[in-house]
């Protein structure tokens, strides 16, 4: 089994070029992150070709986080907004490269903002065309509340009725699990429009070696599903001790 490494969470204490350097030395076999824009991508990529590591994903812009703005791509009326962050988002990864680009939906709910995002969805996956894939990711009510995308019931039905083969589903099984439990079965069946797997451990999101799920039986069923892509790590460090990696070694072995 292969890992990424979530530079938004891991090594965050670096500069992006820094981090994906530490993320190769760490044993990781690719990288992705969340908002990288302030950094040039000529910088990313170079750290991307001196490291041999892949850029698996970023996400769009949040809008404006200081007023509660969590993704643009789901809000009625800010779809020129919206689509300015997809436009910024592409380019970047286009310019990395990176295999994907995870579109934030934001806080809203309702049948107008379901177009609407449908929509947005639609305009992304058309212009990045073969070359990014566009993920959506459901997130759960604890660590996002009021988020738009908030169920794998919600995802796979918006991915279908937008009807487009590069968009995929996010599969953070932490999320997944703090949402509606049976990662597992849930893997299974809705293995056909998964684009990225993450992991991290629950409650806590810290390292994927302890809490509720065994990542052990997790993994080896998705590996056993014929999953062959990098699992994305995107968990909390433990605050003021060394990154725990330990489960890195591992979890490799399956």
């Amino acid at each position: 089994m292969k890992f990424s490494a979530n530079l938004g969470f891991l090594f965050a204490d670096r500069q992006l070029p820094d981090a994906i350097h530490a993320a190769r030395a760490a044993g990781f076999d690719a990288v992705e992150c969340h908002w990288p824009y302030a950094v040039p991508a000529t910088e990313v990529r170079a750290a991307l070709e001196e490291t041999g590591l892949t850029m698996l994903g970023l996400n769009t812009s949040r809008g404006n986080p200081s007023i509660g703005e969590n993704g643009l791509s789901a809000l009625p009326g800010r779809e020129d907004d919206a689509k300015a962050a997809i436009d910024e988002a592409i380019a970047y990864a286009a310019d990395l490269p990176a295999t994907a680009v995870h579109v934030m939906a934001g806080n809203t709910s309702g049948p107008r903002a379901r177009r609407t995002f449908c929509e947005n969805l639609a305009y992304a996956c058309d212009t990045a065309g073969d070359a990014v894939t566009i993920l959506i990711e459901p997130l759960n009510a604890y660590n996002a509340p009021g988020y738009f995308l908030a169920s794998t019931e919600q995802a796979a039905g918006i991915i279908r009725d937008v009807a487009r083969p590069n968009l995929k589903l996010m599969f953070d099984v932490y999320h997944i699990q703090r949402i509606e439990g049976d990662v597992t079965r849930r893997l299974e069946d809705l293995l056909p429009l998964i684009g990225h797997v993450q992991i991290a451990s629950v409650p806590d999101r810290g390292a994927p070696d302890h809490g509720e799920i065994d990542y052990a039986f997790v993994l080896q069923r998705l590996r056993g599903l014929g999953w062959e892509k990098p699992v994305g790590a995107e968990y909390l460090p433990e605050a003021g001790t060394t990154l725990n990696t330990s489960w890195l070694s591992k979890f490799a072995a399956l």
